[in-house]
């Protein structure tokens, strides 16, 4: 099961978008809501996650998928549900993907230091000791990184390279009509 936390305030491309190429790669994605099964998004979209975080099981855990947004960023750090999730996502060197503000969650925790990592322009202090590139994604070890909404479609499709397949992907990536 790949875990895509919903926080109040998530921005929605990263965490939709994301969701949806997921799915279309026939992976099990659940959403979770943090706070409650109802969570609005940065620009005032109103999403119904699959579950609330009281509910959410560690058991079958694949991934861990961080949107971005800054609150939602903010509250996703401050759940006790999400931390746990990256635990055991940590002890068990599972995929750890997080866009935008998001990786600033990784970085606090120390967990990006000596890895190359991208996020958000602005937030590059708040990965403490990563190798910030030019990149729009970047894979290192356990975790893939991304700067922000507009390359959440290429984050996705990574994210699909890296648990399932890179011709899976790419099958998305042509059916979908994305160029590049």
């Amino acid at each position: 099961m790949i875990a895509v936390f919903l926080a109040m305030g998530f921005e929605e491309i990263e965490a939709l978008a994301v969701v949806d190429i997921l799915r279309r790669a026939e992976l099990d994605v659940v959403t979770i809501g943090v706070g409650g099964r109802t969570v609005r998004g940065s620009h005032g979209i109103v999403v119904a996650a699959d579950i609330e975080d009281t509910q959410a099981s560690l058991e079958g855990l694949e991934a861990v998928v961080l949107p971005g947004g800054m609150s939602g960023t903010l509250n996703l750090e401050h759940s006790e549900v999400v931390q746990k999730f990256l635990d055991v996502a940590i002890k068990k060197e599972l995929p750890i993907c997080a866009i935008c503000a998001a990786p600033s969650i990784l970085g606090h925790r120390g967990l990006l230091a000596g890895r190359k990592a991208v996020c958000f322009p602005g937030y590059e202090d708040e990965l403490t000791d990563a190798e910030i590139t030019n990149s729009s994604v970047v894979v290192d070890g356990p975790f893939i990184t991304a700067r922000g909404a507009g390359v959440a479609i290429e984050f996705a499709l990574r994210i699909v390279a890296e648990i399932a397949s890179k011709e899976r992907a790419e099958k998305i990536k042509a059916s979908m009509q994305c160029v590049s």
